[in-house]
């Protein structure tokens, strides 16, 4: 966790300090960075893996707990066809076991939980902390059959041996013709 008080990073003058004091004035040219990777970010909020929106300012850590990575996807249903788009974009600051190696390869495994489930696997990248994937994935599902189920992401090592290394879900209720952008939070797999 970078410590955002140092003057390291560009244009982060007095943004520790103002940031989060609430009787302050709004700092015109103050600049959002993200606890954990301290690049500004996009957005004030973000999905989590039950679908709501959590403020970033009111994430609190306790000394047990540890991000365990992010995966991006964008979703759209195409109603003339019938068809659901399923994008895997990117996955950040992926958190593996240690027994996985420094390297393993990783792998998004999608299921949409249909009484008969659709299953769907990306390609096997080499594990890093920001992996790369671009991959869509298009299903021919009537849209009623999609409103009622979740799209749950499963992050596996493929090397040195098969393994579920953090899960995140989505519900599908307001899936639309409007390409939508998800940021989900990788929890560590249910048992």
């Amino acid at each position: 966790v970078s410590d955002l008080r140092s003057s390291t990073l560009p244009g982060s003058l007095d943004v520790s300090r103002s940031m989060f004091d609430l009787r302050s004035p709004p700092h015109r040219s103050m600049k959002r960075y993200d606890s954990v990777s301290s690049v500004p970010s996009s957005t004030s909020s973000r999905k989590d893996s039950q679908g709501s929106n959590r403020s970033l300012d009111t994430i609190t850590l306790s000394g047990d707990e540890r991000d365990f990575g992010r995966l991006n996807v964008k979703l759209c249903y195409v109603s003339s066809v019938e068809q659901i788009w399923i994008t895997v974009l990117h996955c950040k600051d992926l958190c593996w076991p240690s027994s996985c190696g420094e390297n393993p390869r990783i792998c998004v495994k999608g299921i949409l939980t249909l009484p008969k489930p659709v299953h769907f696997k990306s390609s096997a990248k080499e594990g890093s902390s920001d992996i790369e994937f671009m991959e869509t994935f298009v299903f021919a599902i009537k849209l009623q059959s999609l409103q009622a189920v979740r799209l749950v992401f499963k992050i596996q090592t493929q090397t040195p041996r098969k393994k579920t290394i953090g899960e995140c879900s989505l519900a599908l209720q307001e899936l639309s013709s409007q390409e939508s952008n998800h940021w989900l939070d990788v929890s560590p797999p249910s048992k």
